[in-house]
């Protein structure tokens, strides 16, 4: 039950906006509640914004004080946003394993990881490659945060917390346990279930930390990551908590991962060129590139990291999530609308005040352009605001890639610097290109910046980050 849990998973995670297959109407003619048609514009609508007042009663507020990662791009927060800044493209041809039987054969793949000071070797050996990013992206955020073994020593643990989601889970160790029980004479692997559930990534670092505040994941497909972000801040704002580490981890590259998405018509099929396969808004654009790997946060209530003298990153202003309740892969755009609009109103956020948005956009003809009309409705013609898409780089992440964005988005508050759109070279008739970040990296003083991830099924989320000012 659980493999067949674990892969029916797979195929409810898989990208958001996706499969033309599935949305060759979407845009011209989208089915709505219940047998209504709905023409889909992409020009402004007239409709206000609706934005209400952040409550005035005092609210612990959440800061960013660590960050860790494990990409195609770098395993360090400065590395890897040095590469985006550039431009460089971590997606390349597959070579961990034979691709020759296989629909598609590039991927954002890691080629060098090694879990070696962060994993203990009989964890290495039995874990799946999915655990393994995440413990190492959890310490990694940690160590960036200051929390050394002698500081975890003096915390109150019962008030440091653990939400690292998977969309996908253990597919090495369900496939190697399939293929065992092919074999009547081999007994299935008495770790199969235990290294492989989506849970136990965080349980396992739990248990190295001695961290026993809340401690589970969310699964919401591609906006794993901003979920758990929004669910480990709350715990905060609550009082439960002073210390969290949140994010997403995944690792779909993988036969069964390429198999899946490929005959959904998912992937983009240009294995012959591999670094201009993930193209958002590009008209050449036909469909996602998968990624590995893992971002962690490290949040924590202000006054907390005050107190240790901990280095801020950004303020975590709050977020939300909605659900389409319309389609299982067909988006539909007044949820992504209502999405951003409800973030704004419960971070009591002005929307002339966000000036950086890092969108989806995963590369695919339907979801870029319907998320973007999303964000000219939400935001206007402002001409000070710049959007782009690190999935041109970073291939897309599946569960792990929200985290992957907001951290490119909180690279970008520190240094000032947004990073280009690549692969942009014929824009789409239906964007607009003062809104796109352009070829070349840009200098941008943010003011607010929004990371937004979206899934099959209309689950969606969106998450709101500024520089840390005080009262």
């Amino acid at each position: 039950m659980a493999a067949a849990s674990s892969l029916s998973s797979l195929l409810v995670s898989s990208m958001a906006l996706t499969s033309p297959i599935f949305q060759s109407h979407c845009l011209n003619n989208t089915t709505c509640k219940r047998g209504t048609t709905m023409a889909v514009s992409l020009q402004t609508a007239n409709k206000p914004v609706i934005h209400h007042e952040k409550p005035a009663n005092k609210q612990r507020r959440v800061v960013v004080t660590g960050i860790g990662l494990v990409t195609a791009l770098g395993e360090d927060p400065d590395v890897f946003y040095n590469n985006v800044l550039q431009g460089i493209s971590g997606i390349t041809e597959i070579e961990k394993f034979d691709t020759s039987q296989l629909p598609s054969k590039i991927g954002a793949e890691l080629k060098s990881f090694s879990p070696e000071g962060f994993v203990s070797s009989k964890l290495a050996m039995r874990a799946d490659n999915f655990m393994l990013y995440l413990i190492t992206a959890g310490k990694k955020a940690l160590a960036d945060g200051g929390i050394s073994d002698e500081v975890n020593g003096q915390l109150d643990k019962t008030r440091c917390g653990i939400i690292v989601g998977s969309a996908m889970g253990g597919l090495r160790i369900f496939y190697e346990w399939f293929e065992n029980m092919l074999i009547l004479s081999r007994r299935p692997n008495p770790f199969s279930v235990p290294m492989a559930g989506n849970n136990m990534g965080c349980a396992a670092l739990a248990i190295e930390l001695g961290w026993m505040g809340p401690n589970y994941i969310i699964n919401a497909g591609c906006a794993t990551s901003n979920h758990c972000i929004l669910s480990a801040a709350g715990h905060i704002t609550d009082g439960i908590t002073d210390m969290m580490l949140c994010g997403g981890s995944d690792a779909g590259v993988h036969p069964i991962g390429l198999a899946g998405f490929a005959s959904c018509k998912a992937l983009s099929k240009r294995d012959c060129d591999p670094t201009k396969a993930s193209c958002p808004w590009d008209t050449n654009r036909d469909g996602i590139v998968l990624g590995d790997g893992a971002g962690v946060l490290l949040l924590e209530e202000l006054e907390h990291a005050k107190r240790r003298g901990a280095r801020i990153y950004a303020e975590f202003l709050g977020g939300s999530s909605s659900a389409d309740a319309y389609h299982l892969t067909r988006p539909h755009p007044d949820g992504i609308v209502g999405c951003i609009e409800k973030a704004l109103a419960k971070a009591g956020v002005a929307r002339e005040d966000v000036n950086y948005i890092n969108a989806h956009a995963p590369s695919t003809q339907v979801g870029d352009l319907i998320e973007f009309a999303a964000l000219v409705r939400c935001f206007g013609n402002n001409m000070e605001l710049r959007i782009n898409s690190t999935k041109s780089m970073t291939g897309h992440l599946a569960g792990a890639t929200g985290a992957v964005d907001a951290i490119a988005t909180i690279k970008a508050i520190q240094i000032g610097w947004v990073h280009p759109n690549i692969n942009l070279d014929n824009p789409d008739k239906a964007v607009d290109m003062n809104l796109l970040v352009g070829s070349k990296k840009e200098r941008l003083n943010i003011k607010v910046a929004l990371s937004n991830s979206f899934t099959l099924g209309g689950q969606n989320s969106s998450i709101l980050f500024a520089p840390l000012h005080s009262e």
